[in-house]
Order: C-alpha cells, then sequence, then structure tokens
C-alpha cells in the first residue's frame, strides 16, 4: 500500500515537472546536475561559449550546496539564521537573476531536490528574498514575486516526504 501513495506522489512531482516550461525544466536539470554533481555539465549543457560561462559561474555559486545541506537552522530560534540565509539568497539570487526559473514553484520544486525535504520552510523566504534584490530587473521581480501564492508564502506547515522525480538529461534520438 505504501508504494501506491510513493507511486501517487511520484506521479505528481513528473506532472508538476510537466507544467514548467522547457526553459524551466531544461534549467532545472542542468542545475541538478552541477548542484549534486550527476553529470558534467559543461558536456552535456553547454551549446556555445555563453553557456560554458554560465555554467562555470553555477559551479561558483553552488559551492555553498555542502555548508547549506550541513546547517539546517532551527525554526524556532535565531541562532544561524543569517549565516544560512544569506547563502541561500545568494545562491537564489544566482538562479533567479539567470532568468530561466519563472516562478515559485519551479524554483521550489529546484531546491527542494538540491537540499532536500527539510528545506521547504526556508525556501518562500529564500525566493522573495532573492527576487526583490536589485540585480533582479524590475519587471522580471514582479513578475517572480507575483508567482508566490499566499498559501505558500503563509504555510502553517511543511511536508518532510523527500521528492522521489529526479530529472534527468534525455538523449534525443537521431531521425
Amino acid at each position: 500500500m505504501a508504494y501506491v501513495g510513493t507511486a501517487t506522489l511520484t506521479i505528481s512531482e513528473l506532472r508538476e515537472f510537466a507544467s514548467f516550461t522547457s526553459c524551466e525544466q531544461r534549467y532545472i536539470r542542468r542545475s541538478l546536475d552541477v548542484g549534486l554533481g550527476r553529470q558534467d555539465a559543461f558536456k552535456l549543457w553547454a551549446r556555445d561559449e555563453v553557456e560554458v560561462a554560465s555554467i562555470r559561474k553555477q559551479y561558483v555559486a553552488y559551492q555553498d550546496l555542502k555548508a547549506l545541506r550541513t546547517m539546517r537552522p532551527d525554526d524556532i530560534g535565531f541562532d544561524d539564521v543569517e549565516a544560512f540565509m544569506g547563502k541561500m539568497v545568494r545562491m537564489a539570487a544566482f538562479d533567479l537573476a539567470q532568468e530561466k526559473l519563472g516562478s515559485f514553484s519551479a524554483f521550489r520544486f529546484l531546491y527542494e531536490r538540491l537540499l532536500g525535504a527539510w528545506v521547504r520552510p526556508w525556501l518562500p523566504g529564500a525566493f522573495c528574498g532573492a527576487a526583490a534584490l536589485p540585480q533582479i530587473r524590475p519587471d522580471r521581480r514582479k513578475t517572480l514575486l507575483h508567482s508566490i501564492s499566499e498559501a505558500a508564502a503563509t504555510a502553517p506547515g511543511w511536508s518532510d516526504r523527500e521528492p522521489s522525480f529526479y530529472p534527468e538529461f534525455i538523449e534525443k534520438e537521431a531521425a
């Protein structure tokens, strides 16, 4: 019976991923390769020198992932908030400035996989903080901030179920 519940949740994750734009889907898969060290992102994703430079910058921006995974600040006290949120907002700002993620949903989908289910309570704050920075173009800022629902921003609780679907690169077959 647990398998049926897990399968249903995985299908929900697949559907959510399918609802993202092709640009968002590509960026999420590339980011997971960079952040989780699954593949050589340069070889797999770089179509030109601009993308090589972007991937290089992403590797640098994602250097804090290892530290973030071990921090797990207390959601009641404020002792670790500055160090954790500083790193989170900086990394989130990098991703949002790439203009490949167009919504909180796509951002949340990516970061749940980069860091794990425990990060969910921190994502609305990191997203809003990063989206409101001056490094994000004003029209883009508006679009991003409008993409987070009141329910997501004010959720009284979050699931601790780990994501089960991690999208990967799919090789196109030669026609």
